[in-house]
């Protein structure tokens, strides 16, 4: 078997990879973005690029995919030494602040602010070269994932409907938003997206986690009334 396969022998009837070669672009190298660029870069995406200004400090140690000798270093840059250590992916660095280009293939957003999420959306909406758009939002045990095709009208009208300015957004004590497990719950679900995003397979427009009650649901498709799991 050709190396570059038998690496992923344990997955080859779920997903190989092959069908994982379209580009992903991810907003965000905190602790969602971090755990979702190892996750995908593990299951054999190989075009990634990740978008972040920020510094590694040490509170993001425990939250965040990251090696604590690595604090002091841009996140990006922290980031692809790591994903290269497990998974010899080499990721495409942007080392700043996304502020409008153009973007392509998926495109992932694991920011903090409502207001990047909304100039994300203003350049990928109705843009043809970006099927998927997967917005990751967390706060403390709770998440919140959409899966947006943004040339689809119904979708459009549906996220749109989610979006809201930075001031409305609720916020805990700065002890109480993130612990290890919930970025790592939900970077499992979006390259579950990811996933179902290569093989044609649609995927839930919504996602809700509330990993305090062990409960998920999800919406099939863009209407208020989610199905549950």
């Amino acid at each position: 078997m050709d190396p570059s396969r038998s690496r992923f022998l344990r997955q080859l009837d779920i997903l190989p990879p092959e069908q994982l070669t379209f580009p992903i672009t991810v907003i965000g190298a905190g602790a969602i973005g971090s755990a979702a660029v190892i996750t995908l870069a593990k299951m054999g995406c190989s075009h990634i690029a990740v978008w972040d200004d920020d510094i590694l400090a040490e509170h993001n140690v425990s939250n965040q995919m990251c090696k604590p000798s690595a604090v002091g270093r841009p996140k990006v840059d922290a980031l692809a030494e790591l994903v290269w250590d497990l998974a010899e992916v080499r990721i495409h660095c942007r080392n700043e602040r996304y502020r409008g280009q153009r973007l392509e293939g998926v495109v992932i957003v694991a920011v903090d602010s409502m207001t990047s999420r909304m100039e994300v959306w203003k350049r990928v909406k109705f843009d043809t070269g970006v099927p998927l758009l997967i917005d990751a939002r967390m706060g403390a045990e709770f998440g919140r994932l959409y899966a947006i095709r943004p040339s689809d009208p119904d979708d459009v009208d549906f996220y749109e409907s989610n979006l809201y300015p930075s001031s409305e957004a609720e916020e805990g004590p700065c002890s109480a938003r993130a612990i290890i497990y919930c970025p790592a719950l939900v970077a499992a679900l979006i390259a579950l997206l990811v996933k179902r995003s290569a093989t044609g397979e649609p995927p839930p427009s919504e996602i809700l986690l509330d990993l305090p009650g062990l409960h998920v649901a999800f919406t099939a498709s863009p209407r208020p009334v989610p199905s549950e799991v």
